[in-house]
């Protein structure tokens, strides 16, 4: 999906923010790293986000700071993203996919009545 992006100085500019606490923000998780994309432009090089992304983050941010803490805002966050982790299994029939949230082991059965359950190998015990 392709997003309508805003620059760096824009959103700067937009939210009244320093360059120190947008990437402050992003050092405690509160933005995510691939929102960060650099862009060729007729200056050089430049940040650009994902609009609706990151205009939606700067509201939540900005709403919220005054009330929690930046780490508390972060685990909020970081578990919002959990949420949307998906487990892509590729099959002969094409792949299949699996929120992490949903999952809740991971087993691999022999088919001679022997498992094993590899839930800790597969995703670290984050289930």
């Amino acid at each position: 999906m392709e997003h309508d992006l805003i620059s760096k100085k824009e959103l700067l500019e937009m939210y009244e923010i320093s360059y120190g606490a947008l990437y402050r923000w992003k050092r405690k998780g509160l933005i995510p790293e691939e929102w960060f994309m650099k862009k060729p432009t007729v200056t050089g090089q430049e940040t650009f986000f994902p609009r609706d992304l990151i205009c939606e983050r700067m509201d939540l941010i900005q709403k919220q700071k005054d009330e929690i803490s930046l780490e508390e805002l972060s685990n909020v966050f970081s578990s919002e993203s959990e949420k949307n982790t998906v487990i892509i299994l590729d099959t002969v029939f094409g792949p299949k996919r699996f929120y992490l949230n949903e999952i809740r082991s991971v087993m691999i059965d022999y088919g001679n009545g022997n498992q094993k359950d590899i839930t800790n190998d597969i995703v670290g015990g984050r289930i």
